[in-house]
């Protein structure tokens, strides 16, 4: 598997946690990962953005852990923002939470399904057979 955070002609230049591409070369298992929120356990949502993003990526992270995987294995992240006041606190929790795993990345500033969530990510995975 391979990040493609190269510079690419007449594209613009990867940064800030952007890459281009991420390419699967080997045979993988696939794991489409539905929407996450910000709910806990026990239903609650937290009142910060911040808190929401973290349990968002604890609830990702729960997914992958299930299916035996790790965030390493991420190769697509979709996050959908409530606001885009979020979009700084996003990116650096985002980078904060996957250090240098790149995965390929869309921000969507949207309407969420729920007024109380500030955030949702839905996810690829990708792991080798």
């Amino acid at each position: 598997m391979t990040t493609h955070g190269r510079m690419i002609p007449g594209a613009q230049a990867p940064g800030g946690g952007y890459v281009h591409s991420y390419e699967v070369v080997t045979p993988a298992r696939l794991f489409h990962i539905s929407g996450q929120i910000p709910t806990r356990a026990d239903g609650t949502v937290p009142d910060t953005f911040d808190a929401q993003c973290r349990q968002v990526w604890a609830n990702l992270e729960a997914v992958l852990t299930v299916s035996g995987l790790e965030l390493r294995h991420l190769v697509k992240v979709t996050t959908f923002l409530s606001r885009r006041e979020h979009r700084d606190a996003n990116s650096a929790i985002r980078r904060e939470v996957l250090g240098a795993h790149e995965p390929a990345l869309t921000v969507i500033i949207t309407g969420i399904y729920d007024e109380a969530w500030l955030l949702e990510i839905e996810a690829i995975a990708a792991a080798p057979l």
